[in-house]
């Protein structure tokens, strides 16, 4: 194995994002990310983290593993997603994942009055998504259920954000907001030799030292190392195929060509839940796939 060449973690790779995002070691730097993304909208003081493996009912036995899922001390859930490549039915995989939590709150074998804990699904996406009810000249955007005509917010129960990390191309010096510089730091970590003055909050102090490679165990560097390698494999297999599915039809061109990559990446040896993770795909599709 080979000594990693950068100083710090990529967040853009699974062990990288979990281990800021998906710890109780680290909990401040999630607070910090999810309150400047919210600017104010919603505050959070605190967290804890939940299983993050939620299983649908009885009939599908359908599966959701989110990347980081918690609640804040209102008991208002969190789902927060990194997708580094694009998914024909993302949009729809996000408002199939945000029914878990919507549907745990129902207790068993008691009345209920269906009144609901909010939930928040945040997308982080390394790619741009360039949806036409996007604001395109923003990166992070606020999805609501509202009334089309009053464009009043009709229940504020769900609520979607998603973050075009992908789109985002400040450079340090032009960093001003606290969410500014979570975005910089997502798309760049793994890039920087040395801390920029725009980050010299005590934040993230605790970022960088978490974030430094030279700390790690070898377990850890052994464990990053393969999920660094998975991505770049996966994200590289990826994005060849979204262009074959752009030219062979959007949709069933990018589901036929992830069929694809999701063969050959898995005969390289890379984890099936991190391609059904990054594909969208289903293992049944996928296992049907190896099969023939």
């Amino acid at each position: 194995m080979r000594q990693s060449e950068e100083r710090y973690i990529s967040l853009l790779t699974d062990f990288g994002f979990k281990r800021i995002f998906g710890t109780d070691l680290n909990k401040e730097l999630l607070i910090n990310f999810l309150n400047s993304l919210f600017d104010g909208e919603e505050v959070i003081k605190d967290v804890k983290y939940l299983n993050s493996e939620n299983v649908g009912d009885v009939y599908t036995e359908r599966k959701a593993i989110f990347d980081v899922y918690c609640e804040n001390e209102q008991g208002e859930k969190f789902i927060v997603e990194m997708q580094n490549a694009y998914q024909a039915f993302f949009k729809d995989r996000s408002l199939f994942y945000s029914t878990f939590p919507i549907r745990e709150q129902a207790p068993k074998g008691s009345d209920w009055d269906f009144c609901l804990k909010k939930v928040y699904v945040v997308a982080l996406l390394n790619f741009k998504m360039s949806d036409e009810a996007f604001d395109s000249s923003d990166t992070i955007h606020t999805i609501a259920l509202m009334d089309t005509k009053t464009n009043k917010v009709f229940n504020a129960k769900l609520m979607f954000k998603y973050v075009e990390v992908g789109r985002f191309d400040k450079t340090d010096d032009e960093l001003t907001s606290l969410s500014d510089k979570w975005m910089y730091v997502l798309k760049n970590l793994s890039r920087l030799d040395n801390r920029p003055d725009a980050l010299r909050e005590k934040i993230f102090t605790k970022l960088f030292d978490a974030a430094a490679i030279a700390r790690f165990s070898p377990t850890e560097l052994r464990e990053y190392e393969d999920s660094l390698k998975a991505y770049r494999d996966i994200k590289n297999s990826l994005d060849t195929a979204e262009a074959k599915g752009r030219a062979e039809g959007r949709a069933e061109g990018i589901n036929l060509a992830n069929l694809a990559t999701a063969q050959r990446i898995i005969s390289d040896g890379v984890d099936i839940e991190l391609v059904i993770k990054y594909t969208g795909l289903t293992k049944e599709q996928i296992q049907d796939t190896i099969n023939n």
